[in-house]
């Protein structure tokens, strides 16, 4: 699935992915290659994006995310709120 994070400053990430995981306000939530159309607000907390079989170079990163310390291909983001769309295996993530 291709996911695309933004922010009002910068896109942070425009890649393929295996799955996301983001903080809706009523509890972390992920979606996989061929979910059903979600809009959902999120909260404060963490952003997981799994990149098993779709590695993203580092180079390629923004400077918010780490890598996840027990998985180096998982990388997280952390984010104070925003929205999420998934829709026809693409999410967009609008990110404070």
């Amino acid at each position: 699935m291709y996911l695309e994070i933004v922010t009002p400053e910068a896109v942070l990430l425009s890649a393929e992915v295996d799955s996301v995981s983001v903080p809706g306000v009523e509890g972390q939530f992920q979606m996989l290659n061929n979910h059903a159309p979600i809009v959902s607000v999120l909260s404060k907390g963490e952003i997981k994006v799994f990149t098993h079989s779709h590695p993203v170079n580092s180079e390629d990163l923004a400077k918010s995310f780490r890598r996840d310390s027990a998985d180096s291909k998982i990388l997280v983001l952390p984010v104070e709120g925003g929205v999420v769309e998934m829709k026809d295996n693409k999410v967009i993530v609008l990110a404070d």
